[in-house]
């Protein structure tokens, strides 16, 4: 897929703006003071710094600018035709050849003032020198004033065309100026393109897509063309005469039956044999437009055998379409999509690959087993299904369906709503009895009962634990008294410190007595469930 994407063209500064650019950058880059303690080595390495990074900012610049836009030589014809047409390709590269130029004219100027520099004999000619050289290179860059301007009037210009694919499915409409063809692609497309009672209203290409066949399909919409030779046409009709020459894709020629556009119906077929040799080799359609002013049958004889004669020399078939009054729009549409894939599958058949491809691929055509009728078998459910459905009742089901299974979601509304209703998991436990999912827990397990696993001496180990703790501690300051250790706390510490621990003392000692009135609790309710156990 070949899509140019113009938009991402960076903006091209102004000379002036170019220079400021640089210098700032170079100021704000590199080192400004130079102290007087410094030898003439480093005064020389200084100024070389700043005319080898102003250099390279002008190189860098100029170098994004000749990359983004885009080289002629190397783009789709059809792209390489319409710059030719909107910007002259001679006044393009010129522009695009005079930076180039001018980027290797800046580093032959860097390269030969850094070679000036390191003959410097004072910390005043390294300056001079340094001053001559972006002196130098500002000026260089102001003599291409009119290229950076013309660069970026042509990227503003870029970043505005529509995104043609040239090799997608294509649909190119093309005719007079004001017989329909912004109407018509209004219609099949999602574009909005402005329509007007006045010729050349579409002055530039518009693209509209649509889907077809499951395919992305996209149509063109080509400014009027005018029944004169080639080297007088204007800017406006060589687009739609570059596109009608480099894309592949279905022409549709609208004429103007009621010749309410300006133009007789004689004029229009004489441009018709005009561009004829640009419809080569593409499927072609002639489209009758505005048959609701005037229907083809309303037509002169003159005029029908005027048509019939450019239908039979250009082998397009003659479509009788009306945009305003929508007749026959989707026949037109349809003909020129289905005659577009024709050709793309003759010329793919055509194509050196497909060789490669037929010589993978196997068709496999059943053969008959014996000569036995097997007839089709639909059960007689379906059969009355479709009998009550032909004869207008609308809400059929199938005998025998199963109703609709309730969801989680629907049982909450039915309960109560979020917040009310729990869901019930244990209708998913997978058992081989389907009927033990909703029985309670036995408190049995393997002929014991559970409450026998839990130890009826925690409570005592525990205050035996607390116990010892308690005698370790008063060892340890009985220890602490007899050496004699001098405190460093007064006595009013001193008497907080015993305060903090008599309220220790007290808060476990009632620690001691609510876990006994619990244990006390627990071995009666446990005696309790072993009575029931048994």
């Amino acid at each position: 897929m070949v899509v140019y994407n113009f938009k991402k063209i960076r903006t091209v500064p102004t000379s002036q703006d170019f220079i400021d650019i640089v210098l700032s950058r170079t100021q704000r880059k590199t080192p400004t003071v130079v102290h007087p303690g410094y030898n003439i080595g480093r005064i020389r390495a200084f100024y070389m710094r700043k005319v080898k990074y102003t250099q390279e900012s002008f190189s860098e610049k100029l170098g994004w600018i000749l990359e983004d836009f885009p080289k002629l030589d190397d783009i789709h014809p059809f792209y390489a035709d319409l710059c030719n047409v909107l910007y002259d390709r001679d006044h393009y590269k010129l522009a695009l050849g005079q930076l180039n130029i001018a980027k290797n004219l800046i580093a032959t100027i860097s390269k030969d003032y850094v070679r000036l520099l390191k003959y410097g004999d004072s910390l005043y000619r390294c300056k001079q020198l340094k001053r001559a050289a972006l002196g130098r290179m500002c000026t260089l860059m102001k003599k291409h004033k009119a290229s950076l301007g013309y660069l970026e009037e042509v990227r503003k210009h870029l970043s505005r065309l529509p995104s043609i694919d040239p090799n997608t499915r294509t649909l190119l409409v093309t005719g007079y100026p004001n017989v329909g063809k912004s109407s018509f692609m209004n219609k099949i497309t999602r574009a909005d393109v402005e329509v007007q009672p006045y010729a050349f209203t579409t002055k530039s290409l518009f693209v509209g897509h649509f889907d077809y066949k499951y395919l992305r399909w996209q149509v063109i919409d080509t400014p009027g063309i005018l029944d004169k030779p080639l080297e007088e046409r204007n800017t406006i009709e060589m687009q739609a005469v570059t596109a009608l020459a480099h894309l592949q894709c279905c022409v549709l020629y609208f004429l103007d039956l009621s010749e309410t556009c300006g133009w007789s119906l004689e004029d229009q077929i004489k441009l018709f044999e005009n561009i004829k040799p640009l419809f080569a080799n593409k499927p072609l359609v002639i489209i009758a437009n505005k048959v609701d002013a005037k229907p083809y049958d309303q037509l002169s004889s003159e005029h029908k055998e005027l048509l019939e004669k450019v239908s039979e020399t250009s082998g397009a078939k003659i479509l009788q379409m009306s945009s305003h009054a929508d007749i026959g729009v989707t026949d037109v549409k349809r003909m020129a999509c289905e005659k577009l894939i024709e050709k793309r599958v003759e010329t793919k058949m055509k194509s050196k690959k497909l060789g490669n491809i037929m010589n993978r691929l196997t068709v496999a055509v059943p053969s008959a087993r014996d000569s036995k009728v097997r007839p089709v078998s639909i059960p007689e459910s379906v059969l009355r299904a479709r009998e009550r459905k032909r004869n207008g009742d609308q809400d059929v089901e199938m005998e025998g369906a199963s109703e609709k299974r309730k969801t989680e979601k629907d049982l909450m509304w039915e309960n109560g709503g979020p917040g009310v209703y729990s869901a019930c998991y244990k209708k998913l436990y997978d058992l081989k009895n389907k009927d033990h999912k909703f029985d309670v827990i036995p408190e049995i397990i393997d002929g014991k009962n559970i409450a026998d696993f839990v130890d009826p001496d925690i409570m005592q180990k525990l205050e035996e634990l607390e116990r010892e703790e308690e005698q370790l501690q008063k060892q340890a300051e009985y220890e602490e008294k007899q050496a004699g250790e001098e405190s460093d706390l007064d006595e009013e510490e001193k008497e907080f410190v015993g305060a903090i621990r008599d309220k220790k003392s007290i808060v476990l000692q009632q620690h001691r007595r609510e876990k006994k009135q619990e244990s006390v609790c627990s071995s009666g309710k446990a005696q309790n469930s072993k009575i029931k156990g048994v």
